[in-house]
């Protein structure tokens, strides 16, 4: 039976299980759908996994039975909304990945209301939902899409910022036809306080992938002033804060080891690739990528010019998490580093407070450490006792900026 005021969320990632407690908090039935039983069954327990979400606040919706997490893909057919939270990876060339949309678009193809709207949330090219969602689930069902609706609206998530969230981060939203847009309006007018519809799916699409093009190409032009300031003897950091005194025509970007997360290492590529689809290049957007790249081999040159260790020798890794304050090592500039440690005949070991496991490095048990690279800033890392000890240590984050024996990238 179809629920007029239900919504089904495909993936309860760092998306999907906050946009999940956002529309049971305003009055939504949430089927919360994953394939991973570990996922799921820890949320139904009530533990998080997620940092932007609490244990309290899952098991306020658990106990309502307002929020059940789920791997029973035919409760997609009680939704009168459908959004698709999942993960759009870069495959092994580094082009677009959509193999995790496809799968999941198989499995709730056949289960979809036929009056449902589908959203889709995840980072994708322009024309994903036109040209790629649409005509899969038109392959997948024995009936007819003309009465279902269609609309795009890319997740804007910040793990763990203080000052943007969910609620009010302003959410742009388009459909395929005008009725569907003004659905995903009402949707996300239930919980976010700003709602912007925008002319198409397609310059929505865009537009997520734009705002993260920006970041990535300032941050590699900073990024591309390291070795200058290195040599002109100017600290980089003071560089940017002092262009940032002026109030006006600047922004400040910083630099680092190079860009983590879910988002810049990501969707700048996924516009590239539309492009040359088109038979157009983004020179900017493939030199920014380009020098971001390199710069975990630059932090490792300079670690080395640093401290002179012996080939073999351990180098340590402090935060490898992708930012201060989770424990997420997906698309971490820290395994970039690890491997050119390795490359240059080097062994790394890590520190991370937050972090259980690292991409299969081994972590610092008491090794003998020849040189020390700060790539996250994470609270309670060793990096005081590292520099008091003698330990050459280059800090990517600017944060221990005045300990004697570490120097700013």
């Amino acid at each position: 039976m179809l629920l007029r005021r239900s919504v089904a969320i495909l993936g309860q990632g760092y998306v999907g299980l906050p946009l999940a407690m956002a529309a049971a908090g305003a009055g939504w039935k949430v089927f919360g759908l994953d394939n991973s039983e570990i996922v799921i069954n820890s949320l139904q327990k009530g533990i998080s996994h997620i940092a932007d979400v609490s244990d309290d606040e899952l098991k306020k919706w658990l106990s309502s039975e307002d929020y059940l997490p789920t791997s029973e893909w035919s409760l997609v057919s009680e939704a009168s909304v459908v959004v698709i939270c999942l993960p759009t990876p870069l495959n092994a060339n580094r082009e677009p990945d959509l193999g995790a949309l496809e799968s999941g678009l198989k499995q709730i193809g056949t289960f979809l209301a036929q009056d449902a709207l589908v959203i889709n949330e995840s980072t994708s090219y322009p024309g994903t939902l036109r040209e790629f969602i649409v005509p899969l689930l038109r392959k997948l069902r024995s009936e007819s899409l003309d009465e279902m609706f269609f609309a795009s609206a890319p997740e804007r998530i910040d793990p763990l910022n203080e000052n943007w969230n969910l609620k009010n981060t302003p959410r742009i939203v388009a459909g395929i036809t005008h009725e569907a847009s003004l659905l995903a309006f009402d949707f996300y007018s239930s919980f976010c306080e700003n709602v912007v519809q925008v002319s198409s799916p397609e310059l929505c699409e865009a537009a997520k992938l734009l705002e993260n093009t920006f970041r990535q190409v300032n941050i590699a032009l900073v990024n591309q002033l390291v070795p200058l300031c290195n040599e002109l003897g100017i600290n980089a950091r003071e560089l940017v804060e002092a262009a940032g005194s002026k109030p006006y025509g600047y922004m400040k970007f910083y630099p680092g080891a190079g860009v983590g997360g879910h988002c810049i290492p990501i969707d700048p590529l996924y516009l590239l690739w539309k492009a040359r689809q088109v038979g157009y290049e983004l020179p900017f957007v493939a030199k920014a990528d380009e020098v971001n790249g390199n710069m975990p081999k630059y932090v490792v040159e300079r670690v080395v010019e640093m401290a002179s260790p012996q080939l073999g020798a351990h180098v340590a890794i402090l935060g490898v998490a992708y930012k201060s304050g989770i424990s997420d090592v997906r698309e971490s500039p820290a395994e970039h580093v690890a491997q050119a440690l390795v490359s240059k005949g080097f062994k790394p070991v890590w520190v991370d407070p937050l972090v259980e496991s690292f991409h299969g490095f081994e972590k610092h048990n008491g090794h003998k450490i020849s040189g020390a690279i700060v790539v996250t800033a994470q609270e309670g890392l060793p990096v005081r006792e590292l520099a008091e000890s003698g330990v050459p240590i280059l800090d990517c984050t600017g944060v221990y900026k005045g300990i004697s024996g570490v120097e700013q990238l």
